[in-house]
């Protein structure tokens, strides 16, 4: 069947999820339905915010249903979903979806993930992939099941991470891929060329599974509760740095003075560079150094971490050099 004769519905949020979508509309593919979520209130004025595929659908889009269902097994939603027709259904950084949604088109429905499955199934597995110093990851769909990240895979593309990538430039590449990867898939599926294949299990040729679940505040603590600077590698601190950034931002304690009259400032640390020890070389401290213009950094186990680009709380984003000409360390 001609790929482009497919009934396709698509699924998705954030912006990640507008780049397949504008490959597709692009490229010619017939989207006869969009869902995403409801509107909510952001921002200190709480005005109703729209996500970023329900902008771009109404822009490029016009005349094609948007679904914003509050509830998937929602009677209503059901229905409408029903009333569609889709031959396919395509999710991208969505919600998880009820198996009377995912089962109902004739080709089934598939996700766009962003890792190389079964390696970091879960909600963020850009940030924990670079945060766990991987030198590459990727883009995987798969066909839906009951349980999350686990459907049998269709394709799958790699992206390598050098050592001054973030999560953010790892987002930004893995955008792209992906979006390629989608019509890659949607073409595939229609010709008939494509045999899905059972993820691995843990241990079985994949390696021991490393998971990706939803990032909250402690996860983004740079030196735990009880711990020292002094128990953590230059390059372990470095990588989380790197994963967390430009959000959520990794963060810390450290002594403050200047603008600030509370004894200790936290901050999110959100560019940093590491140095090794020099031979001979013994910190004078275990907490933060400085020469009070031009560098601020903290001695780690095997050498330094440098700050370089830092954001106190409720202050905006300052390089380090500007920091210091308002603070003591």
């Amino acid at each position: 069947m001609d790929a482009k004769q497919l009934r396709i519905v698509y699924m998705g949020t954030p912006d990640f999820a507008v780049e397949p979508l504008r490959r597709l509309v692009e490229g010619g593919y017939r989207i006869v339905g969009v869902v995403t979520v409801p509107d909510k209130p952001a921002g200190r004025g709480l005005k109703m915010q729209q996500s970023a595929v329900k902008r771009y659908a109404e822009e490029a889009l016009p005349g094609v249903p948007l679904l914003q269902p509050v509830k998937l097994k929602d009677p209503e939603f059901v229905a409408a979903f029903e009333a569609l027709e889709a031959d396919l259904a395509i999710v991208v950084a969505f919600r998880m979806l009820p198996e009377v949604i995912w089962a109902m088109p004739r080709l089934g429905t598939f996700n766009l993930h962003a890792s190389l499955l079964p390696q970091y199934r879960g909600a963020a597995p850009i940030n924990w992939a670079v945060m766990n110093g991987e030198r590459k990851t990727g883009v995987t769909t798969f066909l839906l099941d009951h349980e999350i990240d686990t459907g049998a895979i269709l394709m799958q593309r790699e992206l390598s991470i050098s050592d001054t990538d973030t999560a953010g430039t790892v987002h930004d590449g893995l955008m792209e891929l992906g979006a390629g990867l989608v019509v890659e898939t949607v073409e595939a599926l229609a010709a008939g060329t494509i045999r899905a294949q059972a993820q691995l299990a843990d241990g079985a040729g994949a390696g021991a599974l490393k998971p990706a679940p939803k990032i909250f505040k402690e996860d983004c603590r740079l030196v735990g509760e009880g711990k020292r600077w002094r128990d953590y590698s230059t390059r372990s601190l470095y990588d989380k740095v790197r994963g967390l950034s430009p959000y959520p931002g990794a963060w810390c304690d450290f002594p403050g003075s200047g603008e600030v009259s509370a004894p200790r400032t936290t901050a999110k640390i959100l560019a940093a560079h590491g140095e090794s020890f020099a031979p001979g070389e013994v910190a004078k401290t275990a907490d933060f150094e400085s020469d009070g213009k031009h560098w601020l950094r903290v001695a780690c186990a095997d050498g330094w971490l440098y700050v370089d680009r830092l954001q106190v709380a409720g202050k905006r984003a300052m390089e380090v050099e500007e920091f210091l000409r308002g603070y003591r360390i």
